[in-house]
């Protein structure tokens, strides 16, 4: 509750919270003496509901995970408006006013009135600290409600409400001097509030948010290790992030597996920069001699990498202290996946510790014969390989090897497994991946598909299942198909999730997404969806469809021209 009550007030003066400040400020400026007692008050309590009971009333319901940040998002657009435009701000607090519980006292300038509106935006205020707090008391939505959560919950709000309520006390006095303006100064505090919808709408806040978190923090501690360096803070972070389900059953975690040798791990050849290591220091594996390491091949647009990855970061996080290490080996598939700079981002949003590095010319790749994505490889403590895996699954059959090279490397007393929250695979058979370049293309009924600029025409009638169809203008290459006018794709598909690895990278560009030839409702739409719609800009895997279980379903996509495209997969 003390670690709570300290993180709470930290948050208050965090970059997060900016977007609520001049609500805060304008409600608790104005009134008498005890209004901003009231909105601080209101702040803590309905805070502490929204950030405990909501994600459990989210998780119970299988609202997307998302419908915190929006509803946010509309209140602080409506708060903005509201102070933007004085006569709709007039009409909202007659109407707020009528609605009032009680007497004339639970109106008006007083404790009351601020606490209804406090009440009001500690719904703003949740999605912004609740991740923070999220790792404070619950560590996963899933476990158990407890009045010991509860209570932490409340610290937090108690120690965010108590900085808020002296940045009141010194607005209120800054206020008075601003009192023959304060018309416009309301107005110019609900201007900054729409904009930071807007740019709450377009994750502009999140992007600053992750480059603080990923940047200052360690060029203020130790330019080359940041504050993750220090072994204490590892182990204690390592702690915070095990959530999710335990990857191997207690039971089980210590029965031995029998282990072939196959032949000295090979070094890493021909590769460029290092992610996560001292400095961007390269490593070898005669440096790594005595330590149990996990090779992984991956790429970041290929999605059954991309779920293999939780449960990589946490064995990471459980073992690292115990004599083991993980080295992602990034070896691209598409001409984009060589750019550093998108390597470097996609281990930013994986959240991944471990050290990763690009082998762009696929040499270490050839040196251990490798032929997949995603492939991990277990190396023991004297340099041998002695095991690996090809795609996804068998978390727990690689758990058990791990725990077994490190007791033969002498750690004994490894205590419990690691615990994971991943994305799994859809059960049964689903549609097959699929590219839009001519080299590789398959299912496509535009007959043979031939690099050049090509016209396709209108979009097709039915489709087969796992059937796809070009409409429109495109510019194809082997790679990748580029969009032009009218450009659309439409496919007949089988499954739960539907990816899409494509790119803008000069400007954001617009992809209209249509289910079963209607615009796809938000509650079907995958991640990168927004009212019907995806905003293609980095070249990455894009999630457009996520349904609640695998059926058959006619997709539509109508394109922008100048959006590049590569690959389909589906899950």
């Amino acid at each position: 509750m003390l670690f709570a009550l300290v993180a709470g007030a930290g948050t208050a003066l965090s970059p997060c919270v900016l977007p609520i400040l001049p609500a805060v400020l304008s409600a608790g400026v104005t009134g008498g003496r005890r209004r901003p007692l009231g909105v601080v008050t209101g702040l803590a309590i309905s805070f502490t509901f929204a950030t405990v009971a909501l994600v459990y009333v989210i998780d119970a319901l299988g609202l997307p995970n998302g419908i915190a940040r929006t509803v946010a998002i509309v209140v602080l657009f409506a708060f903005g408006i509201s102070l933007l435009v004085p006569p709709i701000g007039d009409r909202v607090e007659a109407f707020a006013s009528r609605l009032a519980p009680g007497p004339a006292r639970f109106r008006g300038d007083g404790f009351a009135s601020g606490l209804v509106v406090g009440l009001s935006l500690g719904l703003v205020y949740a999605p912004c600290a609740g991740p923070i707090l999220a790792g404070v008391i619950t560590v996963s939505a899933a476990q158990d409600f407890t009045a010991g959560k509860l209570a932490v919950a409340f610290s937090y709000a108690i120690g965010s409400a108590a900085v808020l309520y002296l940045l009141l006390l010194g607005g209120r006095r800054f206020a008075q001097r601003l009192r023959p303006i304060q018309g416009r100064v309301q107005m110019a505090m609900g201007a900054v509030m729409v904009i930071i919808a807007v740019a709450m709408t377009a994750n502009l806040d999140t992007r600053f948010q992750t480059a603080v978190a990923s940047d200052l923090p360690g060029f203020l501690v130790n330019p080359t290790g940041g504050l993750e360096s220090s072994s204490a803070i590892a182990t204690n972070l390592a702690s915070v992030r095990q959530s999710g389900k335990p990857i191997v059953p207690p039971s089980q975690l210590d029965q031995p597996v029998s282990l072939q040798t196959y032949g000295h791990a090979p070094d890493f050849t021909g590769t460029q920069d290092w992610f996560n290591t001292r400095g961007g220091e390269p490593l070898t594996m005669q440096g790594l001699r005595g330590r149990v390491v996990l090779i992984d091949f991956w790429t970041y647009t290929c999605i059954n990498c991309i779920r293999t990855l939780p449960y990589l970061e946490a064995w990471q996080q459980r073992y690292g202290r115990d004599g083991f290490t993980i080295v992602g080996v990034h070896s691209p598939e598409f001409p984009f996946e060589k750019d550093a700079s998108n390597v470097e981002a996609a281990i930013r949003q994986n959240h991944l510790t471990y050290p990763v590095v690009q082998d762009n010319d696929l040499a270490t790749w050839d040196a251990w014969g490798n032929q997949y994505w995603p492939a991990d490889y277990l190396v023991d403590a004297q340099g041998n390989v002695r095991d690996a895996h090809f795609g996804e699954g068998d978390y727990d059959q690689t758990e058990r090897a791990i725990r077994t090279l490190l007791h033969e490397a002498g750690h004994q007393n490894l205590g419990t497994g690691a615990r994971a929250t991943a994305q799994a695979p859809s059960a049964g058979e689903t549609t097959p991946e699929t590219y839009l370049g001519a080299a590789r293309a398959r299912g496509w009924v535009n007959g043979q598909i031939q690099p050049g600029d090509q016209s396709f025409g209108a979009a097709p009638g039915p489709l087969q299942v796992n059937q796809f169809a070009y409409a429109g203008s495109w510019g194809i290459t082997d790679e990748d198909a580029t969009s032009g006018a009218g450009a659309e794709i439409d496919l007949q598909f089988n499954a739960r999730r539907v990816f899409l690895v494509m790119g803008s990278p000069d400007q954001a560009r617009s992809v209209q997404v249509l289910l079963d030839g209607r615009p796809i409702p938000a509650r079907l739409a995958g991640a990168d969806v927004r009212a019907g719609r995806a905003t293609v800009s980095a070249e990455r895997l894009y999630r457009l469809v996520d349904l609640p279980a695998v059926g058959e379903h006619r997709l539509s996509l109508i394109l922008d021209p100048g959006i590049k495209g590569y690959a389909f997969t589906f899950g």
